[in-house]
């Protein structure tokens, strides 16, 4: 495909992910990215995504609207637009909104087989 209008993509709910949804936009199923996989997620009120590492991926993390509560490690820092947060492999980290409207963020993935779809 190469240029997808990502508004027409459908939502899913990840395993581990309750009430969080992500749009699938790049990865090794959809434009056989082998190094990627890119998202955009949209975690309604209360949504999260439980704690859990990744023993060979590396994340990145860019928040574009609303405000949630992120665990890395032993910490947790509250995000809201404009945070980013880098997660190498072996460190446990979560998500949840924490606030009263959607948060929404990008995540990008390398490599692409190391997180459930």
């Amino acid at each position: 495909m190469g240029v997808v209008d990502s508004r027409e993509l459908p939502w899913h709910q990840p395993p581990g992910h309750f009430s969080g949804f992500s749009k699938y936009l790049v990865n090794e199923e959809f434009e056989k990215s082998k190094y990627f996989d890119f998202r955009i997620s949209r975690y309604p009120i209360k949504g999260l995504v439980a704690e859990h590492v990744h023993e060979v991926a590396e994340q990145i993390f860019y928040f574009i609207s609303g405000e949630g509560l992120v665990t890395y490690g032993d910490e947790k820092t509250v995000v809201t637009k404009g945070y980013t947060m880098f997660v190498p492999p072996g460190i446990n980290h979560a998500v949840e909104n924490t606030g009263d409207e959607d948060l929404v963020f990008i995540v990008v993935t390398s490599p692409p087989n190391d997180v459930p779809r």
